[in-house]
Order: structure tokens, then C-alpha cells, then sequence
């Protein structure tokens, strides 16, 4: 508890964007709910909470002082599962063909503001997952595996969004899950458009995640 306390004083600048960011983008859609009447958007919020779940699960394995190997492994599991939640909201942004036209600006405000602070959380979560890991291996695997997780989040985000699979059904749907994961590796020219989203959208995560990671290192040198 001591450990929790400690880190979340230390991280209280992160922890307070974070919770500007959030409480921003729910009073944009509160706003955006009042002038429409509408809940349309409400499954924001949860989306969001999904995406706070990866970055939870990292700052709690920050908390831990020395880590069981076998513990890291089962957490990091669970954390590469929620993961694709974070970057998911933007692709919430599709939603915006069906908006009122009246209220579009504000629409895009409600999605843009969800969407960055799921980006936020996600670039978080690959940082703190980054540290915890080094004293287990070594710079240049630890270099491979973050840019590979940008586009297994990629694909990850493809399973969500155009086959509409949840992160929970790998354990209650893994038949069906599998089956058309195993299709789209196996049948790569019977399924582009998998491939091709993978592709740039694990981009856009490496480069933004690049950028992200620039500006805080410059952060901080400015800081010293």
C-alpha cells in the first residue's frame, strides 16, 4: 500500500492530466447529451474505462518493488489483452457519418477528445511497460517486442472494430475468435483490408508513440 501511495505522489503531474483529460471529454459529452437528447454516445465512457485498464495494470506493477517472474508474465498477459482497448476510441471517429449535421463540430469535439485521451493512457501504459520490463531483458528485445505490440494492437483494434470481437472472448468465444484470427495469417490476399488497417494503424501508433516518447525524454532534459 505503501508502494502504491508513494508512486502515485511521484506520478501526480501524469495523474493529474489524466484526469483533466477525462473529466473534459465527459463534460463535452454531457454538454453534447443536453443540446440533443441524446445518449448516443455514452458508450464512450465505458470505452474509456477499458482503456484504463491496461494503464492500471502498469501502475500497479510499478508499485511492486521486486516482481515474480511468473506474476509479470500472467500480468502482462492480461495487459496485452485490454491494450487494443486505449488506440479502439479512435476509431469511435466512424460514428461521426451518422451525426446530426447541426451538431457535428461538437460531435467531433466529444469523439477527438475520448479518443485522445484513450492515446494518452496507451502511450502511458507502452512507457511504464517499457521500464518494468528492463530489468528482465535486455534493450534491443525490449526495442522489438514495443514496436511489434503497435501492430498487434493494430490487428487487435481490426478484431474490435470490423469483426466486433470484445477483449473478454478469448476466454467465453475463442472458437469463432481463433477461426478468424487463423484466417486472416492464412489467408492474407482473401483479407487485405485486415492486413492493410494492421499495417497503418500500427504505424500511426509507432509514430505517435515516437513522438510521445521525444517530447517527454526532452521534457525532462529541459527539466535537468
Amino acid at each position: 500500500m505503501n508502494n502504491i501511495k508513494q508512486l502515485i505522489f511521484s506520478q501526480f503531474r501524469v495523474l493529474s492530466i489524466l484526469t483533466t483529460s477525462v473529466i473534459f471529454s465527459i463534460l463535452l459529452l454531457m454538454i453534447r447529451m443536453k443540446l440533443t437528447h441524446s445518449f448516443f454516445y455514452l458508450f464512450l465512457v465505458w470505452n474509456l474505462f477499458l482503456a484504463v485498464i491496461p494503464y492500471a495494470i502498469t501502475t500497479y506493477l510499478m508499485s511492486i518493488p521486486k516482481l515474480n517472474k511468473l506474476w509479470l508474465v500472467l500480468c502482462f498477459g492480461v495487459w496485452l489483452l485490454f491494450l487494443p482497448n486505449a488506440p479502439y476510441i479512435v476509431t469511435d471517429l466512424l460514428h461521426l457519418r451518422i451525426s446530426d449535421t447541426s451538431f457535428l463540430w461538437l460531435d467531433i469535439l466529444v469523439v477527438l477528445s475520448f479518443a485522445s485521451s484513450g492515446l494518452l493512457l496507451f502511450f502511458l501504459s507502452i512507457l511504464d511497460m517499457k521500464r518494468i520490463l528492463k530489468p528482465y531483458i535486455n534493450t534491443s528485445k525490449i526495442k522489438f517486442l514495443i514496436f511489434s505490440l503497435f501492430f498487434l494492437n493494430g490487428f487487435g483494434v481490426y478484431l474490435g472494430r470490423f469483426l466486433r470481437y470484445n477483449s473478454w472472448e478469448i476466454l467465453s468465444n475463442p472458437k469463432y475468435l481463433f477461426e478468424d484470427i487463423f484466417t486472416i495469417l492464412l489467408q492474407p490476399f482473401s483479407n487485405p483490408e485486415a492486413w492493410l488497417f494492421t499495417f497503418l494503424f500500427g504505424l500511426f501508433l509507432s509514430l505517435g508513440f515516437w513522438m510521445f516518447q521525444s517530447l517527454n525524454t526532452t521534457h525532462k532534459q529541459n527539466q535537468s
